[in-house]
């Protein structure tokens, strides 16, 4: 057989094993027509969009062995310290992200978050268990979606993170009412509600999640003493694997470590996936 235009052969088979193959490697191309291609720090960057948020994932060069990959709850992007993701990338792991801003890691967030993590994990066979990054709100994300998918988290990175809704966004707050909206509750219900991060620590312990945290100890926006330190007393006095860095004078800016060695190691260490 040859081909209307040439005289050189024309395999048949062999297209159809590319066309195949193109579909097969881009499940998620395949699945939404809409998905858009980019690149980010030189990878490529796949965007779609999850129940009617905007949603996106990474793809390393190469994919390590069991296709691991860490998700940021909240805050993606060049400007929110992604030194820890980037290196992960390098080594071989995917980085995830869903917009589901101004939830507060409340039901909702949380449905949209299921919706997210089944699309990936089925889209690109990326593994079932995650490491999941909770940077400051992102707090109540990471650490609630673990709660209530404690099989579904290989570690947790937490970083300035809000724990406790009644210290943040707290009363006094212009954001409360929405919050509270999030979360279905009035103010008083609010006060005795067993609904954030410090009051569900029990199944994250119980599956044994290993926990890094980073803080400043004179952050100005999310009290270190009323979230992460409480977390810390907590989570080691249930007996849970929980690693901390404390910036001294540090404020909830700049997140993150210069060099996120500390943080790269103690994720490769200990998550399971």
């Amino acid at each position: 057989m040859t081909s209307p235009t040439s005289n050189r052969p024309f395999h048949l088979p062999a297209i159809l094993f590319v066309v195949a193959a193109f579909f097969v490697g881009s499940p998620l191309r395949a699945m939404n027509p809409g998905i858009t291609e980019s690149e980010w720090h030189g990878y490529r960057r796949l965007d779609f969009v999850v129940d009617g948020r905007p949603a996106l994932i990474v793809l390393p060069a190469a994919p390590a062995p069991g296709k691991p990959w860490v998700w940021r709850a909240e805050w993606f992007g060049d400007k929110h310290a992604p030194q820890a993701s980037l290196e992960l990338l390098k080594r071989g792991w995917a980085l995830g992200y869903m917009n589901a801003s101004d939830l507060y890691g409340a039901p909702p967030a949380m449905k949209l978050f299921d919706s997210y993590y089944q699309r990936v994990t089925s889209g690109f066979g990326l593994a079932k268990r995650m490491v999941i990054e909770g940077f400051s709100r992102g707090g109540l994300y990471a650490f609630n979606f673990a709660a209530g998918h404690p099989d579904r988290v290989a570690a947790l990175y937490l970083d300035a993170p809000a724990l406790d809704i009644k210290s943040w966004p707290g009363p006094t707050s212009r954001l409360w009412q929405e919050c509270l909206d999030s979360y279905g509750l009035t103010s008083a219900q609010a006060a005795t509600a067993k609904v954030s991060p410090l009051d569900r620590i029990a199944p994250v312990v119980r599956a044994d999640i290993p926990i890094f945290a980073v803080s400043g100890d004179a952050d100005e926006i999310v009290s270190y003493e009323d979230n992460l330190a409480q977390l810390v007393k907590k989570y080691r006095a249930a007996g849970g694997t929980i690693e901390v860095v404390i910036k001294p004078g540090g404020k909830h800016h700049p997140h993150s470590l210069e060099d996120p060695t500390p943080i790269v190691d103690f994720i490769l260490k200990h998550a399971r996936y």
